[in-house]
């Protein structure tokens, strides 16, 4: 028997269409998967086994009569919990938000699988507000990695890239600010992408403004490419959206040959990079270059922006929390409580400071994508450490941004950039690769996405040991 809860959506679509087996055999997979590894992991809040069924039911009839809805019809499906899904609340880590209300609105990203006949499964864990680039929350505690469940998922989309890794629905919607698609799926061995700012239209709009992003999580560059054909359809609701691209299936094909690749190790030597991340994102470049890339070690002309993030973030922290009362300001996350005052005492002046650090890291940017067509870097320095810390003990770092440098510079300059997983460290826990692009140039990260899972080279990962 298939085990269906290891294949990807692509792989379902195709056995539900020739009658293999159907949208309520995948659910059931899916449900039996969250049922066996959400004690070990934590990477869901809410599940409703009874709708996501009936759903699945009435995908299944479709398929029968041979008029699937849509490009993902009956393949499940589950969401980040700051993403609005019409039938539960959506609480964002939040012991301040109220469960009470109607809670009858979509995100335009869920309204669009909806429209698309996915099966929900239900809201994955996010830190409070999503605040953080590891998941853990004073609403629903810790997430784990699929790979060591005592060493963090990375966040702020743990819980969807958990969920994923291990086989509980091969799609879901993450969210990205600076990092917070591929930071986690660097540390479960997934492919996540954050695409172009206003590619996929979100709504309501984050408190954290223009560096936020809604991304696909995934097991490959195919199926992160079928989600993005589906989420990236217009809604009226985000003024700030694009206007519609192409097919993101379509630019799958085509290979990297002849592509100019700037590869760059360290930013130059400002990064501390472990040394079996290195040669795994080393390995991973030169799978580029025996399939046809033009492979260069170059570094982007940019010192870390991170002050500049840190006034844009902290700055957004403030105004979310700007109208809570003590009693709710003392239900927050600590941290996020610590960085929210720190916002709230920056002036308009810094601000636009900020701003224009992140204009001339966009103009930098742009110079370096007029000589290739992409960057690769490591997406994260260093491996999965300790579940229920901000940063590895004795490292140092004050802020889960000191050891993101390779993922909050491209949510300021808005450029597409996505994790391929790249092989595992010697403690058997996943690494990912970084590939960049220029703004709008989403097809060209995905091509060599795929190009890279064609090689063989993300297959180095493995399955998570979980059972």
């Amino acid at each position: 028997m298939t085990d269906l809860s290891a294949l990807t959506a692509r792989q379902l679509l195709a056995g539900y269409d020739k009658g293999e087996f159907s949208p309520v055999d995948a659910t059931r997979a899916a449900l039996a998967r969250i049922e066996a590894v959400q004690p070990l992991v934590n990477a869901f809040v809410r599940v409703d086994a009874d709708d996501a069924l009936a759903q699945a039911e009435a995908s299944a009839a479709r398929w029968r009569r041979k008029e699937p809805q849509g490009l993902v019809d009956g393949v499940p499906v589950s969401v980040k919990d700051l993403l609005l899904m019409r039938g539960g609340p959506t609480l964002r880590g939040s012991r301040t938000t109220r469960a009470q209300g109607s809670w009858d609105e979509d995100a335009p990203s869920v309204a669009r699988l909806r429209e698309h006949g996915a099966v929900f499964l239900g809201k994955t864990t996010t830190p409070e507000f999503g605040w953080k680039g590891v998941t853990d929350s004073p609403l629903s505690g810790v997430t784990g990695n699929p790979y060591d469940p005592s060493r963090t998922a990375g966040g702020s989309s743990g819980g969807s890239a958990a969920a994923v890794a291990l086989g509980a629905g091969p799609l879901s919607l993450g969210t990205d600010g600076g990092g917070s698609v591929r930071i986690p799926a660097s540390f479960c061995g997934i492919f996540g992408l954050k695409p172009t700012y206003g590619r996929v239209p979100l709504y309501p709009s984050s408190p954290f403004g223009t560096l936020a992003h809604v991304g696909p999580m995934t097991r490959d560059a195919a199926d992160a490419a079928l989600l993005m054909d589906v989420i990236s359809g217009p809604d009226w609701r985000d003024w700030s959206q694009l206007a519609p691209g192409g097919s993101m299936t379509a630019a799958l094909e085509g290979g990297v040959k002849g592509l100019r690749v700037a590869y760059s190790a360290s930013f130059g030597g400002q990064v501390a990079v472990r040394p079996e991340v290195a040669a795994a994102v080393r390995a991973g470049v030169g799978a580029l270059a025996e399939a046809g890339a033009y492979v260069e070690e170059a570094d982007p002309d940019f010192a870390d922006p991170v002050e500049a993030f840190h006034t844009l973030w902290f700055s957004g922290a403030a105004r979310l929390v700007q109208h809570f009362g003590k009693e709710q300001r003392e239900l927050l996350d600590p941290g996020l409580r610590e960085i929210a005052g720190m916002g709230a005492r920056y002036s308009a002046l810094d601000y636009l400071a900020a701003v224009d650090v992140r204009m001339d890291l966009g103009r930098r940017m742009g110079r370096l994508h007029s000589a290739y067509d992409l960057l690769v870097t490591p997406t994260l320095p260093i491996t999965a450490f300790g579940a229920g810390d901000e940063v590895p003990k004795g490292s140092g770092h004050r802020r889960w941004t000191g050891w993101t440098p390779f993922t909050y510079p491209f949510n300021l300059t808005q450029q597409p950039a996505a994790t391929v997983p790249c092989g595992l460290d010697a403690g058997g826990l996943p690494i990912g690769l970084q590939l960049v692009a220029a703004r709008h140039r989403d097809d060209l990260v995905m091509r060599a996405a795929h190009a890279l899972y064609g090689t063989g080279v993300a297959a180095g990962t493995g399955a998570p040991p979980l059972p």
